[in-house]
């Protein structure tokens, strides 16, 4: 009787199972972790992290900075003023933007941190912020793309001045704004929209993962997000690899005006075995083809020159991010690049 009761149980239960996964979206695993769009590209599974190796090779990087690599903060501080009632968009580094359209002033993925890990762990950032965390605008709009602690740093999370800011993010990254003050928090899967004043704001896919401990990769999800305003659309890449996903959003959201999406973060070699190529993060030629992809009339290359994350030279990235504009169909001067703590006018920027 009690196998009777089983198998009937097992028969009853399972179509409802396979039916609730049938209609699941591809990138949502029956164990509740995510994965990337279909068709992108495998993690190589020759790779073989070291930090040894790691720790050996950054030490032959040049790690010279140009004086005009940074702009010093009172003139930062001087532009913000400046250009308070104007649309702008500010980098102050990594993949920390500033981006004000109307009433509302947007800030993506921010990190203030020395380094970008737990505690005092992770790199260390050879360029600080080009402000500090207490020196920024009012913000009304706070994009988090995903976990990474490059990315997701607790500790401005907690010391933010603005926690009445509304915050999207990508599914089961709202906890670390609820716990610490912030109620107005979403959570968005890929393809969510939301209006927010006078923007629409869409998370999109990205070819990436999500992993902050040893217990929980993959348990919440990654994205880019699209940012609509009159007219103008601005697709905030953030942290991706190339992948068939693009071609798709190109063809559905396109044409894009400007796309900001990581160029640095490629090389792992030699514990990759293929040099100047990463499938989480664009080297400086896959960010232009993805901007192709996206139709997208610019292209500004961020996540580099703030900290050590990979192998290539420090400044590597910006200027093979120039030199291959052509090939893809850009004029150089629209293969964007930005100096840590510059403020441009978005009219300027799209003209």
């Amino acid at each position: 009787m009690k196998k009777f009761l089983i198998a009937l149980l097992i028969i009853n239960i399972y179509p409802i199972i396979s039916y609730s996964m049938e209609n699941k979206p591809y990138h949502h695993l029956q164990d509740g972790t995510f994965r990337n769009p279909e068709g992108s590209p495998q993690r190589d599974s020759s790779f073989n992290w070291s930090f040894k190796i790691f720790n050996e090779e950054k030490k032959k990087l040049n790690m010279n900075i140009p004086d005009d690599h940074v702009i010093k903060k009172d003139i930062v501080l001087k532009n913000l003023k400046k250009y308070e009632n104007e649309n702008y968009i500010a980098w102050i580094g990594h993949a920390t933007f500033l981006i004000k359209l109307g009433e509302t002033t947007i800030i993506t993925d921010p990190v203030f941190e020395k380094n970008m890990g737990p505690l005092i762990f992770g790199p260390k950032r050879f360029v600080d912020p080009a402000i500090n965390l207490k020196e920024l605008p009012e913000i009304n709009l706070f994009l988090l793309t995903h976990n990474h602690y490059d990315h997701l740093s607790t500790r401005t999370i907690q010391r933010f001045p603005y926690k009445k800011t509304k915050v999207l993010t990508p599914l089961n990254l709202g906890k670390y704004f609820t716990k610490n003050g912030y109620s107005n928090v979403n959570e968005m899967d890929w393809y969510d929209e939301i209006k927010v004043n006078d923007l629409k704001i869409t998370l999109m896919p990205a070819v990436h993962w999500s992993k902050r401990s040893l217990w929980d990769t993959n348990k919440s999800l990654w994205g880019s997000f699209l940012i609509e305003y009159q007219n103008k659309k601005i697709f905030f890449a953030s942290d991706t690899g190339y992948g068939n996903i693009y071609k798709e959003l190109g063809n559905k959201y396109g044409p894009i005006d400007l796309t900001l999406i990581n160029i640095g973060a490629y090389n792992f070699y030699p514990m990759a075995s293929i040099k100047d190529k990463s499938i989480y993060h664009t080297n400086p030629e896959e960010a232009l083809n993805i901007g192709k992809d996206l139709k997208s009339k610019k292209v500004l290359g961020m996540h580099w020159g703030t900290v050590v994350l990979s192998l290539e030279p420090i400044f590597e990235p910006p200027k093979r991010f120039k030199n291959s504009s052509k090939k893809y169909g850009y004029h150089p001067d629209d293969a964007i690049i930005f100096k840590i703590g510059q403020v441009e006018k978005l009219e300027n920027i799209l003209k």
